[in-house]
């Protein structure tokens, strides 16, 4: 087992971090330092430094006071929040030598608990004597942000750890109470102490049930009935995760715009557009881009804006699926045509047909190949097929996420809007475009008004189930 050098209690306010702590420190060879990172203070509200660091240092350097815990005899460590310094938290999760101790309760109990502390000023009790009581009014819209918060951390923190290859020691606020369990922390921990008893100090605080706790407690049962709490509503999601694609970015040539295209939109027009701002030819529009370029890029274009532009999914899987699949062309894709052929039973012309000339591809051959194609998109974006799920017809929102990655648009462009959009966008930064403005039709527009139906809506929206979510998307046409 790795030697800890140090440890960290992942936990939050009212978990019983507090008895947790005591029960550590009361193992020979082993302190917690309290809240060592809290932005307020230092280890404990009224501390002035811990280990000589005061907390000025502490901001100052917030890595040499996790140094110095580490230089200390004996296991040291400390309990951290959500909240907490997050120029700590990666260092910890990604540091084997460092033990991760996992504090977990019942977040409806630690949410009143928390609020009935705010309200007594009574955040430790020692005598059952100075207990106070009082009761708090249960604010739904306030539970449920307190949950968002909590579930983002433990995600982090549970990928982090996954992507490490390690494990922590997992504890629920009940276990506190069993000193076995307590003592199977000290094995974790890999020293020798054990417990023979609990740590008696702290009290039990509130120890009423929540009727007795919260004033408007029916009205709080009905409002926790219509949360979601295992997200039947969530739409699933089994796309894969993208990369920022940095290199299909397109610049302008002298002007500070930069293009961050959503593959099967309207590309063409927009370089267009791009070079037309600044009267220049299309080759000399800057693309190819590094991480590197890209940041001298930023640097030297200052103002600067970036932008993406949604199309509506009907149309851009049309373009996906004429340019990539149907069509001959530089970008299309034989190999994966041959398999939605052979292996789909995709209703596609062995050859590349002329869609100048309806004698041998008509509307209705065109409408079941693109019906099929839709059909099989359900199944590839939902992670049912072997065939890639490439970027011409990946989602769009999975794509942004993928942007997010290095840099967000500044923007986020609508195709039916840029005659008005662009030119406001460009104006943002002293750029007069108004007479410039692109050719938005696509060129086989015309195919897709002629098929376009009901079910042809039906089958996008089940294959774009989230972008027509989040987007907002209304039928087509």
């Amino acid at each position: 087992m790795t030697k800890f050098t140090s440890f960290i209690v992942l936990a939050e306010m009212r978990t019983g971090s507090n008895f947790l702590e005591a029960n550590l420190n009361d193992l020979d060879g082993v302190h917690c330092f309290g809240e060592l990172f809290n932005p307020a203070f230092i280890g404990y509200p009224k501390t002035q430094d811990i280990l000589g660091i005061s907390l000025q240092a502490r901001e100052d350097d917030p890595l040499a006071m996790l140094d110095r815990i580490k230089a200390q005899d004996g296991l040291c460590g400390f309990r951290y929040f959500h909240d907490h310094d997050p120029r700590v938290l990666d260092r910890c999760l990604n540091d084997p030598h460092c033990a991760k101790i996992i504090l977990t309760r019942n977040p409806l109990d630690s949410f009143v608990s928390w609020k009935l502390a705010q309200a007594t000023g009574q955040w430790k009790l020692t005598n059952a004597t100075h207990a106070k009581s009082t009761q708090i009014a249960f604010d739904t819209a306030a539970f449920e942000a307190h949950m968002r918060k909590l579930q983002d951390f433990q995600i982090k923190v549970l990928n982090t750890l996954q992507r490490a290859g390690q494990t922590a020691f997992y504890m629920g606020y009940d276990d506190l109470r069993d000193v076995e369990i307590l003592n199977g922390l000290a094995a974790y921990l890999g020293v020798a102490a054990r417990l023979s008893n609990l740590n008696r100090k702290l009290k039990k605080q509130n120890p009423e049930p929540l009727e007795a706790r919260v004033a408007n407690y029916d009205e709080m049962r009905v409002d926790l009935q219509a949360l979601d709490r295992f997200d039947l509503d969530s739409t699933p999601h089994f796309e894969p995760r993208r990369g920022p694609a940095i290199p299909t970015y397109v610049a302008a040539a002298k002007s500070g715009l930069i293009h961050m295209p959503l593959r099967s939109g309207p590309e063409d027009a927009i370089a267009h557009w791009l070079a037309g701002i600044d009267g220049v030819a299309l080759s000399e529009l800057k693309t190819g881009f590094t991480q590197k370029t890209l940041r001298q890029w930023q640097q030297d274009h200052m103002p600067h804006r970036a932008f993406a532009v949604l199309r509506h999914p009907v149309a851009r899987a049309h373009a996906a699926f004429c340019d990539r699949i149907l069509l001959d062309g530089p970008g299309s894709f034989g190999q994966i045509r041959a398999s939605l052929r052979k292996v789909h039973r995709l209703p596609i012309p062995a050859q590349a047909p002329d869609l100048t000339k309806t004698s041998n591809y008509d509307v209705a051959t065109h409408r079941a190949a693109f019906l099929a194609f839709l059909q099989f998109l359900r199944n590839n974006l939902s992670a049912q097929t072997s065939i890639r799920v490439d970027p011409s017809w990946a989602g769009q929102f999975t794509l942004l996420q993928g942007f997010a990655q290095f840099m967000m648009p500044d923007a986020i462009l609508r195709e039916e809007r840029l005659q008005d959009d662009l030119p406001a966008l460009a104006n943002q930064i002293g750029i007069a475009a108004d007479e410039v403005l692109p050719d938005m039709a696509h060129p086989h527009e015309a195919w897709l008004t002629a098929i376009y139906d009901a079910h042809i809506e039906e089958a996008a929206r089940a294959a774009y189930t989230r972008d027509y979510a989040v987007f907002g998307f209304e039928n087509w046409g």
